[in-house]
């Protein structure tokens, strides 16, 4: 056991003195950070495009008026005594951004429509002229059919549902489809990464031929063990680190920034004319319905034990390969199918959480870290979440035990190409 612990003290502090871990240990907060505060500010700082629009109405849609929404800063200006072909000309020059010309049609079949520009519009404002356009042939419509616009909009139903939790918490179905998918998507790149690390760092040392002069004094089962432990605990720190960093950085916004804070106060009182702001904030408040203790436990514990199950099967496949990177490539695949077919069940659990195959990826040992995590914002049952942990804890012992194997035939075996056929034969292989 001594001698693991010095495989893994040399595996830790090897990579946490490089400069490339100090580097992304510290950037990526920060940048996480950068993204959520231009988000804010962003969000609270409204549409600052405002364009002027000279509008030849020929058909009277619109009535000299038109039916804006309340984040349009467009100004329409109604001209009279001109055409079409005798003003798309000369509108830039009266200090125009753009020409509508709305000819005499048929409201129930309205054509010919045109919104002049020097160049292509954009998506925002055409949308925004697009949505006047509607509002007014809705209102000829009704007005045609005998139907009070006023009286319409009364009877029009928008529902909206609220899900509240029999614990008296409200909750949002976005957000935790979101949290879900994130935590998934997160767990899918952390066995993909740190199981790549370990199959590279196994790798390395064999080609340098590092690992003949370890195994020499420590036995190849404790190598792989230790190895495996010490890359972990490189990832636990580094996420560790970026919890805390991020915790800070986050609390640390409203000092540095007082004037987004204050903004983003007013946007969250005043929900109605909130826009996209309000709706960001609503986000940040729904998350706190959210079971936040329960999901880091989770996160922590089916990224050590997901990470520790595949580092096991990276590692055998890193103590065969010698130099050749297309041998690696085709012995890693089976191993990468089941992480892919993990990340595919989890684009389904997070819509349907409850699905035979949700649960089933969710308690398989080589699925579970992803789909599990893509499940857990729903109310998993306590005896699902149980025995997916246990099967998972299993899962690992048997696989160390399995790939322990390949692993001490494999570091040493120089020179000649290994293949499934032959690691399987090792397998049978008493120790």
């Amino acid at each position: 056991m001594n001698k693991i612990g010095l495989v893994i003290q040399r595996e830790y502090l090897t990579r946490v003195k490089k400069k490339s871990f100090l580097i992304t240990t510290i950037l990526v907060p920060l940048i996480i950070i950068g993204f959520y505060a231009a988000i804010i500010a962003i969000s609270i700082s409204g549409s600052s495009e405002s364009s002027k629009i000279a509008v030849l109405d020929e058909g009277n849609l619109l009535n000299g008026k038109a039916d804006k929404g309340k984040d349009d800063n467009t100004t329409y200006t109604f001209i009279h005594n001109e055409t079409e072909d005798s003003y798309k000309t000369k509108y830039k020059k009266e200090g125009y951004d753009y020409f509508l010309f709305i000819p005499k049609t048929d409201i129930n079949h309205p054509t010919g429509i045109n919104l002049h520009s020097e160049s292509t519009v954009n998506i925002s404002t055409k949308s925004k002229v697009e949505k006047v356009i509607s509002n007014a042939v809705e209102a000829k419509r009704m007005e045609a059919a005998n139907i009070n616009p006023e009286q319409y909009k009364s009877i029009n139903a928008d529902i909206s549902i609220a899900n509240p939790l029999d614990s008296g918490k409200k909750s949002s179905a976005g957000v935790a489809y979101a949290v879900s998918f994130a935590c998934g998507i997160l767990i899918y790149m952390i066995l993909m990464i740190y199981g790549t690390m370990v199959m590279r760092g196994v790798m390395e040392e064999k080609i340098s031929r590092i690992a003949e002069v370890i195994v020499s004094s420590v036995k190849p089962f404790q190598l792989m063990l230790g190895k495996i432990i010490g890359i972990g605990m490189v990832g636990v720190t580094q996420f560790a680190i970026w919890i805390i960093l991020i915790l800070l950085l986050q609390t640390a916004i409203p000092l540095i920034f007082p004037s987004i804070a204050h903004q983003a106060a007013e946007v969250a009182s005043n929900s109605p004319q909130a826009g996209a702001a309000g709706n960001f904030i609503s986000v940040m408040n729904d998350m706190k319905s959210l079971p936040i203790g329960l999901i880091l436990f989770c996160f922590i514990f089916y990224f050590i034990g997901g990470y520790l199950l595949y580092a096991s099967l990276f590692a055998a496949i890193g103590s065969v390969i010698s130099e050749d990177q297309q041998e690696a490539q085709q012995l890693v695949f089976p191993i990468m199918m089941p992480i892919i077919l993990a990340f595919v069940i989890m684009t389904k659990a997070v819509a349907d959480p409850n699905s035979g195959l949700a649960v089933f990826g969710s308690l398989f040992p080589l699925t579970s870290p992803i789909v599990m995590m893509g499940r857990i914002t729903y109310d998993v049952p306590a005896w699902q979440l149980i025995t997916s942990m246990v099967l998972l804890i299993l899962g690992f012992l048997f696989f160390v035990w399995l790939t322990a194997k390949i692993y001490r035939t494999g570091i040493l075996l120089y020179g000649k190409k290994v293949t499934w056929k032959e690691m399987i034969k090792w397998l049978g292989r008493k120790a």
